[in-house]
């Protein structure tokens, strides 16, 4: 079934489903009526020679530069042509077709004056699957992502570049071979195309959407870390932190539990200390800080799906052109910036832990560095220097992009977002956090093989989808095939399906 965009209802859930499943859309028809009572609006304040920006005014800095009728015609081609002014790698489809979802969204509302043939086309090509090739750099995220939007803006004309069935054609050939009609720029088309934050948006909804199963199996990987360092379990009790309140301790201290229960550490029968490490015994209160954090920013990047993020904004009820900066970044730049040191924080967190279990002082007598030939062998030693310099890099990149500000346009844009660097550095963060965690997957794993008490049912399914793709460490061998055989498990999520089938939801 066809997901209905009507400017009000679209979630995180649903832009993953369109961008990354291919999830057919369709414009609701009272949509349809109100961007087609905007643009009979826009159109007589045309005829009437209102002066509106953007639409018979030059932009930006030119914004006090009023075009003859003539110009009005040929302003939306030049525009586009401007501002396509991207460099590099294509962004990945999914963040694109994103984009494109989020942007029908916004006309939806009725408010953007573009023609319903824009808006159809936009639908059509998700439809059809013809992505425009996007530049992902370019855009400071305020103005809105104007050069990658723009790209997307080139095939309107029958120009720019889209990938279809799997080839990079040029975008009047890929139209054509979808079946898709051109439908030119006239005025206002090309800024109401372009002129918004929708491809940060997408980036940090999807970001949202994985760090979400991301944090889940944190979650999974400290229950086995515990395990194999006979942790004390009471500081997991929901009660310790249903008094102090907060949300998301609460859900993770009750997650790491579920994967816990059913096993020896819970009766007694293994001695545990008095007092863990806070690496040990913070773990609720540390990840739950990450999906307080991630609830914040889900909420915010929600609203900004839905909202009216353009300029100007159209009011067809009250004959009103309103300009502002409905395109302005930063809600959402903002939030996404403590979700990179939320990402970083629980990846250092991980890598604590990880060095509990192979420091022979502190692993209650696991074999030193998990090898049983220490001195010979040097065991998972060098796994925990890849994990510190994944996590450099991490830190590195947790400089928030919400205030690197540099004013452009001779400062008529003297204040921007930066919001796409905040997208593009929180996929690499999170890029590097599915090694880190794979890395303590691995060395949880050989951590109990050593160990021989029955562990939680949640904890031995997780330590068994580990075990399809990396084998137990007897002798000394390369170790980068492990960890990108690793790395590659926690980002497609087995574990966590596998464990969520045997204990449930860890939501």
């Amino acid at each position: 079934m066809s997901i209905v965009i009507d400017g009000s209802n679209l979630t995180v859930e649903k832009l993953v489903a369109i961008a990354r499943h291919n999830e057919k859309v369709e414009l609701a028809p009272d949509a349809l009526k109100r961007i087609e009572a905007c643009r009979a609006m826009l159109e007589e304040k045309i005829n009437a020679r209102e002066i509106m920006y953007g639409v018979n005014t030059g932009i930006g800095e030119f914004s006090e530069v009023v075009l003859n009728d003539e110009q009005v015609k040929e302003f939306q081609k030049y525009l586009i042509y401007n501002h396509a002014a991207g460099i590099g790698e294509p962004a990945p489809i999914e963040y694109v077709r994103g984009a494109m979802a989020g942007r029908i969204n916004v006309h939806a509302h009725g408010m953007s004056g573009i023609r319903p043939q824009i808006t159809l086309t936009l639908v059509e090509m998700l439809n059809k699957g013809v992505t425009p090739v996007v530049c992902q750099k370019g855009s400071v995220g305020a103005c809105g992502d104007l050069a990658p939007m723009s790209q997307i803006a080139l095939l309107m004309m029958g120009e720019g570049e889209a990938f279809f069935n799997g080839e990079k054609l040029p975008g009047k050939t890929a139209f054509e071979k979808a079946g898709i009609k051109i439908p030119g720029l006239q005025a206002r088309d090309g800024l109401g195309t372009i002129n918004g934050s929708n491809l940060l948006t997408a980036m940090s909804a999807i970001q949202i959407y994985d760090i979400n199963r991301w944090l889940k199996q944190a979650e999974i990987a400290c229950a086995m870390s515990l395990e194999a360092l006979y942790a004390n379990l009471k500081p997991y009790d929901s009660r310790l932190h249903e008094v102090r309140g907060f949300k998301g301790a609460v859900r993770s201290a009750n997650a790491i539990l579920k994967c816990i229960k059913g096993s020896d550490l819970q009766t007694g029968i293994l001695k545990s200390k008095v007092q863990d490490a806070y690496s040990m015994r913070s773990s609720p209160q540390v990840i739950g800080a990450a999906h307080d954090a991630l609830a914040y920013a889900k909420s915010q990047i929600e609203i900004e799906l839905n909202g009216v993020g353009d300029n100007p904004i159209f009011m067809p009820e009250h004959k009103l052109t309103l300009t502002g900066a409905n395109f302005q970044g930063t809600p959402v730049s903002l939030p996404m910036d403590m979700i990179s040191a939320a990402v970083t924080m629980v990846s250092v967190l991980s890598e604590r832990r990880l060095n509990r279990l192979l420091n022979p002082a502190l692993s209650i007598g696991l074999p030193d560095f998990l090898t049983k030939g220490a001195g010979m062998f040097s065991g998972l030693m060098l796994s925990q220097y890849t994990a510190d310099t994944l996590i450099v890099e991490q830190r590195i990149l947790s400089a928030p992009a919400s205030i690197q500000s540099i004013p452009a346009a001779a400062d008529q844009e003297d204040f921007v977002s930066m919001g796409m660097n905040t997208a593009i550095k929180n996929g690499q963060i999170l890029d590097n956090a599915y090694g880190v965690l794979g890395i303590e997957f691995m060395a949880a794993a050989q951590a109990l093989d050593f160990r021989n008490f029955k562990n939680g049912n949640g904890v031995t399914k997780a330590k068994q989808t580990v075990r399809k793709y990396v084998d137990h460490l007897d002798v000394d061998r390369p170790l980068y095939p492990d960890h990108t055989k690793m790395k590659a498990l926690v980002k497609s999520c087995e574990i966590l399906t596998e464990v969520e089938k045997e204990v449930g939801s860890l939501e």
